[in-house]
């Protein structure tokens, strides 16, 4: 029977950890993509125009919405660099995350070589000496 992996356990939080990255790596997209909708839609209120306006009250209106709707869309475009900033964060913690568990494979995938050739060895061993106990018999009786 062949033995455990001796870092078996820590692999496991290696890939729970990268796990919990890609997560956060993929909610980080998410919140930079919806980001991103907002300034489009702001955009396109922005880009709506007003074709008649009937009296001053009403433009004043249509300034206020404008000046308001270009605030919203400074705020958005800041909080787009913030999200940026966040996900590129994200991204190379889940590459981190991701070497961390890439090493520990390696290791693993290596221990089990080593165990499966320990494990037919040992079996070969066996087959030599039933080979040999029978051969030697064999030869005796002739």
């Amino acid at each position: 029977m062949s033995r455990s992996f001796p870092l078996a356990g820590l692999l496991r939080l290696r890939r729970l950890q990268q796990d919990q990255a890609a997560g956060e790596l993929a909610a980080a997209n998410a919140r930079l993509q919806e980001n991103g909708r907002n300034i489009m839609q702001a955009r396109d209120l922005l880009g709506a125009t007003v074709s008649e306006v009937p009296d001053t009250a009403a433009l004043h209106a249509v300034a206020a919405a404008r000046a308001s709707s270009r605030s919203m869309l400074a705020d958005l475009q800041a909080a787009e660099q913030l999200r940026r900033g966040e996900a590129e964060q994200a991204r190379l913690a889940f590459q981190e995350a991701r070497a961390q568990a890439i090493g520990l494979e390696k290791l693993e995938a290596r221990h089990a070589l080593a165990a499966a050739a320990e494990e037919l060895r040992g079996e070969q061993v066996v087959l030599d000496e039933i080979a040999s106990g029978s051969w030697q018999r064999g030869e005796g009786s002739r």
